[in-house]
């Protein structure tokens, strides 16, 4: 999966960064808690590649001329659960396991509004219910994606 929002001014630390906040993201989505700078912090230090609050805070940003350590790198994604070369390759290719787990957590971050919508529409009718529920699924339906249900479109 690649990032067709993709530009000339995006750079190899604005890609890093946002590889580096998806796995954050997934850390949260799998059920833990938020992932804390000292955690990461003392995972790096044990393997031998200390890592300061500023340099993660620019890392996470963008900012950072100074994140193309291989071996921090790598030890980073060896934190997260994958593959060693994940941070270093440029390319933009999000591994098998990353692109399903996106998948997991957007349709997590669905069925959140889901039931958000449900607890505030509670005086509406069933039939209201159902046909709001079919329009949020035409909306969130990947495009080509055919609904014999829905009929033509």
């Amino acid at each position: 999966m690649t990032d067709a929002g993709a530009n000339s001014s995006d750079t190899p630390q604005s890609r890093l960064a946002r590889k580096l906040n998806l796995l954050l993201d997934l850390y949260e989505a799998q059920g833990s808690d938020a992932l804390t700078y000292p955690e990461i912090n003392r995972h790096m230090g044990r393997l031998g590649t200390p890592l300061s609050r500023s340099r993660w805070a620019y890392m996470r940003s963008g900012d950072s001329s100074m994140a193309n350590d291989p071996e921090l790198l790598r030890n980073l994604a060896e934190f997260f659960g994958v593959d060693r070369d994940y941070l270093l390759d440029d390319a933009g290719e999000v591994p098998k396991l990353v692109d399903a787990q996106l998948e997991l957590l957007r349709t997590l971050r669905e069925s959140r509004v889901r039931n958000f919508a449900a607890r505030q529409l509670q005086g509406i009718s069933p039939e209201t219910l159902v046909r709001l529920r079919q329009v949020i699924d035409e909306r969130t339906k990947p495009k080509g994606e055919y609904d014999a249900s829905s009929g033509p479109e």
